[in-house]
């Protein structure tokens, strides 16, 4: 990766701790690998983002998951690749009662299986777990993101 491209990527991880979406959910980046292979979000609860139960909405705990794992791939593969969240589902395991984390991480290996697999079949959906712990490491919550992958030249105008 470029130095032009890891300052254009720094720069928006930095700027997604203001999208809105994170921003008023208690969303917040935490912690990234300097080369984007891994990220951990935290979500502080708050008085804006519990439910009538005082604990977390289950949006949040999915905001907080959504695009890592398509932040990876995207990166990592290049502009060569269109890469789109494709999938994703959410079983919630215990109340979120205060601040809570995730961490999403694909191995230089992962990532070369998926350019492995695109090259030779043109297209593909890959299929990532996660889960959501407290700060005591309890599992508040597991999902798994499934990722579309297609290479840009296999795209008809």
């Amino acid at each position: 990766m470029n130095k032009s491209n890891q300052r254009k990527f720094r720069r928006l991880i930095r700027m997604i701790n203001w999208y809105p979406p994170f921003l008023f959910s208690g969303i917040k980046v935490v912690d990234y690998a300097d080369y984007f292979s891994s990220f951990k979000t935290r979500l502080k609860l708050t008085w804006y983002n519990r439910n009538l139960l005082g604990t977390a909405f289950g949006g949040s705990l999915y905001s907080m998951c959504d695009p890592f794992f398509m932040f990876i791939v995207l990166i990592q593969l290049g502009e060569e690749y269109i890469v789109w969240d494709k999938t994703a589902s959410i079983e919630f395991v215990k109340p979120g009662k205060g601040t809570v984390y995730a961490e999403f991480k694909l191995s230089p290996e992962q990532i070369s299986d998926i350019k492995e697999v695109v090259d030779r079949e043109g297209k593909a959906v890959f299929e990532f777990p996660c889960e959501v712990k407290d700060g005591n490491g309890n599992l508040i919550a597991k999902l798994q993101k499934g990722v579309y992958v297609r290479r840009k030249d296999l795209v008809k105008p």
